[in-house]
């Protein structure tokens, strides 16, 4: 019987630790690896996520999308000597904060424009300037 292809992984965290090394098969969706690094964080951390969604995974310079698999998103070396383990790093990053109106918010980005009160002046009362 021939033996099932795995993939070893492990994470490296913020602060430089290692969580793993773990065994995935490459069906594994990216969704699966950071339900895993939610479950098993570490305690004793400053940061925290609040959920696997708090968490994005970057490999070979990549954030992974958590609908893709660990085969997919493995770099094309070739063959992986047996034994090799594969680090992904970790950051723990939550979600964009949503306004009630359930868009962005985007107070910062208002474009500045010169207003009435910046003159200290009505338009209204402008034409008497003319």
């Amino acid at each position: 019987m021939p033996e099932e292809e795995v993939v070893e992984l492990k994470f490296r965290l913020y602060d430089g630790s290692d969580m793993g090394p773990f065994r995935y098969s490459p069906a594994s969706t990216v969704s699966v690896l950071k339900d895993r690094i939610f479950a098993d964080w570490p305690k004793d951390k400053k940061i925290i996520p609040k959920s696997a969604n708090d968490i994005k995974l970057i490999s070979a310079g990549r954030i992974l999308e958590n609908n893709r698999t660990v085969g997919q998103c493995r770099v094309p070396l070739g063959e992986l000597p047996k034994g090799v383990i594969i680090t992904m790093h970790v950051v723990v990053q939550p979600p964009l904060l949503k306004a009630k109106t359930g868009g962005l918010k985007t107070d910062f980005y208002k474009p500045f424009s010169l207003s009435e009160d910046y003159y200290n002046v009505k338009l209204e009362d402008s034409e008497s300037f003319t």
